[in-house]
């Protein structure tokens, strides 16, 4: 029997390819899902934020569908950003044209200065550097610097580049150029097509996962005995395992274990990650703007990215009222500036402002305390540090359980050992749902 910690999407995941009659998982929470989980409250439907599938894996497509037998929504995406009263299409390096003066000028010249100039050859050393490199000073500190701050919580040059991959748009001379005259003649985001069941909320692509899994929800742990191998829970229920998977956050796990180190101890805090306050506002009439989701950069506003839940499905509301949700983030390098019901407050008045709502009638707030990893520069030595540790307890390093991301094409198959880890925080990178369900299948294969 395997022993599975947390019944979250790589949870779920393991189980279901390991065979849910090979598995046990262990949930602190009365329901399985974990990020993924959608709530139903004043006749909306809450997600943790804009979930959609855009992945691109034709496995985990086919499981999605067969989730929801096929009754999934697919469409293009629109999504736009706000910046000082201005609607910008997203991404704004390609939309330059919308951009108010002077930015939008300034911006054009710095890029093409910068691309005359750069050494491809010389690697940035911080993600500042990347931004100054790819787009120029005037719109890398305009756009990408404000927003980092806002959703990361640093400054740019306190951050690696492990993490960009292809997820931010690094846009062409050509393609700068054409959309600082008028919009370019194709999106250049990366997200252009996406998927969403059309009811039921996000939670309803892993029902398949679900299905016949052995979950003991409401079993929180107060420690591990990675020694002994067992597990105490608050319940006072004791689990010995013969193989275990971690699905918790390394930090969290690192915590419970008994019996560490105090320099191990130092490198699993020194892992960073976000909190996410979600501020969900309901108002009685429809959608003002028709993006799916939005960024703000404005720094003086808390409001960092907005969806509405009724244009990701229209089962997600009641008809003719609009469902608003922000997400406000903090971490220990830049705590949330007032408490939960003042964040609200504030909300409202910035959802009010930018013409999203006319008047609130429900409002409502939602605390997330791991929302991303975040990529400083000294997670990859915190982290080799805890993983070497771990070693001694059963886990089997990985050629790439450094890297930010997995590379689904090289990825070789992998049995779960003594100790495994899988998911965005277990394995502490920049997973998205498809990375999760590919994890559960690599331990399978």
């Amino acid at each position: 029997m395997i022993t599975i910690l947390g019944a979250g999407l790589a949870g779920l995941s393991c189980s279901y390819h390991l065979g849910h009659e090979n598995c046990i998982l262990f949930e602190k929470n009365n329901y399985a899902g974990g990020h993924i989980n959608s709530t139903y409250r004043d006749g909306f439907t809450w997600d943790e934020g804009p979930h959609v599938s855009f992945t691109k894996n034709p496995y985990v497509r086919k499981l999605f569908e067969q989730s929801v037998q096929d009754d999934y929504l697919e469409y293009e995406t629109k999504v736009s950003n706000y910046f000082r009263g201005s609607w910008i299409p997203h991404p704004a390096q390609s939309n330059l044209y919308a951009v108010p003066e002077p930015y939008r000028s300034a911006s054009l010249k710095d890029f093409l200065a910068v691309r005359d100039s750069v050494d491809e050859n010389k690697l940035p050393t911080s993600y500042a550097e990347w931004l100054q490199q790819a787009f120029g000073n005037t719109f890398a500190c305009t756009f990408p610097a404000s927003y980092t701050r806002k959703y990361w919580t640093l400054d740019p040059k306190d951050m690696s580049t492990d993490w960009v991959g292809q997820r931010i748009y690094y846009p062409d001379v050509d393609t700068v150029k054409q959309g600082y005259d008028e919009p370019p003649s194709e999106n250049t985001h990366y997200i252009t097509k996406v998927r969403y069941p059309s009811r039921g909320g996000y939670i309803s692509f892993a029902e398949i996962l679900k299905k016949g899994a052995n979950i003991c929800c409401e079993y929180e742990i107060v420690n591990i005995d990675l020694k002994e191998q067992v597990i105490n829970f608050s319940n006072g229920k004791q689990h010995h395992y013969e193989k275990l998977i971690n699905t918790l956050p390394l930090p969290e796990f690192i915590r419970l274990a008994i019996n560490v180190p105090k320099d191990i101890r130092a490198a699993a805090e020194a892992l960073c990650c976000t909190s996410l306050l979600l501020v969900n506002v309901t108002a009685n009439h429809s959608a003002r703007h028709p993006y799916h989701w939005l960024y703000v950069y404005d720094e003086d506003k808390v409001s960092t990215r907005i969806n509405q839940v009724e244009l990701l499905s229209p089962n997600n509301a009641p008809i003719n009222k609009t469902g608003i949700q922000v997400e406000v983030y903090a971490s220990r390098y830049k705590p949330f500036p007032a408490s939960h019901n003042k964040i609200a407050e504030m909300v409202v008045e910035e959802l009010k402002e930018m013409r999203l709502i006319d008047a609130p009638e429900s409002v409502h707030t939602h605390f997330v305390p791991y929302a991303n990893i975040v990529f400083d520069h000294s997670r990859r030595e915190a982290q080799d540090t805890v993983l070497e540790w771990l070693e001694k307890y059963g886990l089997r390093r990985e050629d790439d359980d450094l890297d930010a991301m997995t590379d689904w094409a090289a990825a070789k198959a992998i049995e779960p050992g003594v100790l495994t880890l899988a998911g965005r925080f277990g394995q502490w990178k920049y997973f998205w749902t498809d990375d999760c369900v590919l994890r559960g299948k690599q331990l399978a294969n």
